[in-house]
This record gives structure tokens, sequence and C-alpha cells, in this order.
């Protein structure tokens, strides 16, 4: 595997990469003037025809590092079959990047087509037909696709390239057996670009099964971005609610975005907020997928200042000025921690990032401390709140509540609280 390095330039613009001028109407449109470090690296090796491992933060640009080379070869060598296939793990990144790619293919003449699971019969019907008319560039989640292979409803016989965003997360939310189908029943003459934001070994091994010969473009691997605050409550479970609301009558942002681990927690939370008075509405596996894009565009258009969500937004949400994240809950692994704070500090704000710790999740907390290679600032509580737990992740804690020690459901039978 080869390290790619481009000389980095003072006042390099996009005008430098040679593109068409169709797509450089479309970055002058959308206001894109200067690549940012993954794009002004990635760009060059994709255009040199060479496979691409690379992995850069959250919020970095990533997806234009691959759109742009991939929308100025179809512009200037226009098709009639489908010519490249971007697999992702979520619906919501599935949007994001066709919003993208539609704004920069608007003078290109190039045409796509998403998937993603959740639709109707009449949804599978229109699909079925864009399939088969051509879409140059699919954008899809693993599931969805794999039902169109299956019925014969895809040609992927003169696939030019194939790109996997957020690798890492879709091995983690078990999708390598439907990636591995997928690639599978594609052309072994392809260009395969893969994007990541960390790169475990798993990712490196999927690498070596897919990509030949690839360029490495490493940028900020597990890194928050330096400009977010970071802060931690280390509370009992039964203190959480009362610090959200503490927390949240301190903040004067117009945009706080607040991360639940489980559905339930985040229905939970919405009524409390919406008790207190907040401008509150959340997102989750229950809403219809036109329920949630009116709830992300009035977050994006700040009518609605505070959001709640499941990790399912950790990713595919696609704003530059959220002021505040909040982790009620640790993530389930370190990686997703750096992508839930990731939703803030990005392009030139500052951002703050806060995460609740209870005894159970200390551990968990130290782990994701040492692959930032940093100790998180854990916070007083607010005096109201009690006196939390002492923050030691080598102790087992016990789990109390209202000071009292109470047992929780776990492999041994115990009542869970929680």
């Amino acid at each position: 595997m080869q390290e790619y390095a481009l000389p980095l330039l003072c006042a390099l613009i996009f005008d430098d990469f040679n593109f068409t001028y169709d797509l450089l109407d479309g970055l002058d449109a959308m206001g894109f003037v200067n690549p940012t470090p993954i794009q002004e690296q990635g760009i060059p090796v994709v255009q040199n025809g060479q496979d691409l491992i690379a992995c850069a933060q959250t919020g970095t640009g990533k997806t234009a590092a691959f759109l742009l080379p991939i929308l100025d070869e179809f512009t200037a060598n226009p098709r009639d079959t489908t010519g490249a296939l971007i697999i992702v793990p979520t619906r919501e990144l599935a949007l994001q990047i066709d919003q993208t790619l539609q704004g920069l293919a608007y003078y290109t003449g190039v045409n796509s087509l998403v998937l993603y699971g959740g639709g109707d019969g009449m949804d599978f019907e229109r699909e079925k037909k864009a399939l088969a008319s051509g879409a140059h560039i699919i954008v899809a989640t693993p599931g969805k696709l794999i039902s169109h292979m299956n019925l014969g409803n895809t040609r992927f016989e003169n696939l030019q390239f194939l790109v996997l965003d957020e690798a890492d997360r879709m091995l983690n939310m078990g999708f390598i057996d439907d990636i591995m189908r997928i690639i599978a029943k594609l052309p072994e003459n392809r260009q395969s670009l893969l994007f990541s934001a960390t790169m475990p070994p798993k990712i490196r091994t999927l690498a070596s099964k897919i990509l030949k010969n690839p360029f490495q473009i490493s940028l900020a691997v597990s890194k928050p971005a330096e400009k977010v605050k970071q802060g931690a409550f280390v509370v009992f479970e039964n203190q959480k609610s009362a610090t959200i609301l503490e927390l949240l009558k301190n903040k004067k942002e117009n945009s706080i975005l607040i991360f639940a681990s489980t559905k339930q927690k985040v229905k939970d939370l919405d009524k409390d907020l919406r008790r207190a008075g907040f401008a509150v509405k959340a997102i989750h596996s229950d809403l219809l997928q036109s329920e949630r894009e009116e709830v992300l565009l009035g977050f994006r258009s700040k009518r609605i200042p505070v959001l709640v969500a499941t990790d399912v937004l950790s990713r595919g949400i696609d704003i530059d000025d959220i002021g505040v994240v909040v982790n009620y809950d640790v993530p389930g692994d370190a990686e997703d921690y750096i992508h839930r704070i990731g939703r803030t500090a990005r392009g030139s704000s500052d951002g703050e990032a806060y995460t609740f710790i209870s005894p159970q999740d200390q551990n968990k907390f130290s782990r994701i401390e040492e692959l930032m290679d940093l100790i998180v600032e854990k916070l007083p509580l607010p005096q109201n709140i009690g006196e939390g737990p002492e923050y030691n992740p080598g102790k087992k804690n016990d789990v109390k509540f209202g000071g009292k020690k109470k047992p929780f459901k776990g492999k041994n039978g115990f009542k869970r609280n929680n």
C-alpha cells in the first residue's frame, strides 16, 4: 500500500485540477473555491486512475473528494450506462451525498439515483425504471441495492468506479457480508475508492481484498477537530435528565444536537425537554423518511434549535454550524465518539461537545480518551444536581440511585432501573 502526499499549495483552486467548464460552473454556483486537504490530495489520485484508501475525520470534504473526479470523467466522456456505484451505511448519508451530487452536477448532464430502505412499492418500481434507463451514478445502502441486484434490475457491466464511504461504519453495522456479495458481482476492471473516518485493522483487511495497489491518504486519524471544546459530566444514570436541563438553560446557541443510545431514550428526552419549554424535535427509526427530512430541514434552517437523535445521524448530517453536541450516553465504541462530536466545529466555526458518563460507562469512555490521546476535562455538576460518582475507570463501579446502591440487570439477571 503506497503513501501519497501532494505538496500543499498556498493558493490552490479548483481550476487547477483542469475540470471541465460545466463542472467548474457547478462549483462556482455552490461557492466552492479552494479545496480542502483531502480534496487537494485525493482528487489527483482518482484522476490518475489509481485505487485509493483515504482516512480523514468527519467534516473534511470527503464527499467532494470522490464526487468531483467522477463527475469530471463522466462530463468529459458521456455515457448511457451506470458508471459509478457509491455504497454508504445509512439513508441519511445517501441523501446527503445525492444532494451534493445534484448541486455539483447541475450543468454537466450527469444524473444519479439514490437507493435506500424504507420506501413502498411505488418507490421500488420508480427505482427499477431508473435502473433500467441507466442512471450514471447510483448512491445506495447495501440492503436495498442487494434487493435490486437479486431481481436482476441492476446493470453494472460498464461500471468504472466503486466508492465505499464511511467504510468503518458499515463494518460496525455488520454489512461486511453484504458488501462482499455486491463486490463479487461487479467488474474486476474498475477503480475502487474507500473512504473512512477511522482506520482500524478490519478496514485494512477489507481494503486488501477489494483495492489494487492503492494509494493511502491519512489526515487526522481518530482525532476530533481541535476547535471542539470537550467536557464531560460524571453522573449517575438518574442525574442525566436534570443535568441536560441545566446545561441547556445556560446555552444560547440556536443549534444543539443531542445523541442518545436508544430510540426510547430519544423519545423520553424529547418529552422532558418539551415540558421544560425547549423548542425541540426528535429523529429516530420510527419516523417516516419524509418526516425525518422535514425535521432535518427545520434544524438546518434554525427553526428547530434543539434536535435529539439516535446514532443514525452521527455521520449522516451535513450542517456546518452546530454549536453544541451532547452525548447523553457514551457511544458504543471509540470511533463513534469522533463522529458524534465531529458534527460541531466544522468549517471555520468553533464548537462544544459534552458527554454524560454514568458509572457503567466509565471504562468505555476511558478507552475513547486513550484513542484520542487526550484526557477530557471532567466538569463539576450543577449545584442542584447533587454529588455524582467518582471517575475511576480502573475500579468496578456500583450503580447508585439517589445515594443508595441498586443492582442493575446484567448477565446475572438482576433488575435494571434504566
